[in-house]
């Protein structure tokens, strides 16, 4: 009886051994992916996320085909007033660059980035990220009327 329950007791942590070494493998494996997956994203003010239209009070916004030069001029107006300070038109700097804004986000989270910057970085994955790889440098509420950041986005049309 002895030894009937001595190989039980054998098999039993044999095998008790062997589930959690393929536990522990299967562990391993999912945080090696995940590394993997992390290592290639790229950093978020190069990631394109077109479908995405942030959190905000612009929740749909339609674009003429030609671009309005007059609301170009205010927008430029009040980028160089209010953002430039902390955005260059040709390169990173505090905050990244405009350049292009229009080919990796929506004319949407534009707008809802400009109008309510806070909201977003809590609430919003992309600009969460972009907190992130610019060092935690929160973009500034300016304040700026729907109108305003309109005028903004359209001058981003230009800088493509």
């Amino acid at each position: 009886m002895k030894k009937i329950v001595g190989i039980f007791v054998i098999l039993f942590l044999v095998g008790l051994v062997a589930c959690t070494s393929d536990a522990q493998k299967e562990r391993e494996k999912k945080i090696a992916q995940k590394k993997v997956e992390k290592e290639n994203l790229a950093p978020a003010s190069e990631r394109i996320t077109l479908d995405n239209k942030g959190v905000g009070p612009i929740k749909d916004l339609q674009l003429a085909e030609v671009i309005d030069q007059e609301m170009v001029k205010k927008g430029m107006k009040t980028f160089k007033t209010n953002c430039s300070a902390c955005h260059k038109i040709d390169k990173r700097f505090i905050g990244p660059s405009p350049q292009g804004i229009m080919k990796r986000r929506s004319p949407e989270w534009i707008m809802n980035m400009i109008l309510d910057p806070k909201l977003m970085t809590e609430e919003d994955r992309c600009a969460k990220d972009l907190l992130i790889e610019f060092n935690g440098a929160a973009m500034a509420n300016q304040n700026l009327t729907e109108e305003q950041a309109r005028e903004i986005l359209e001058y981003f049309r230009t800088l493509d």
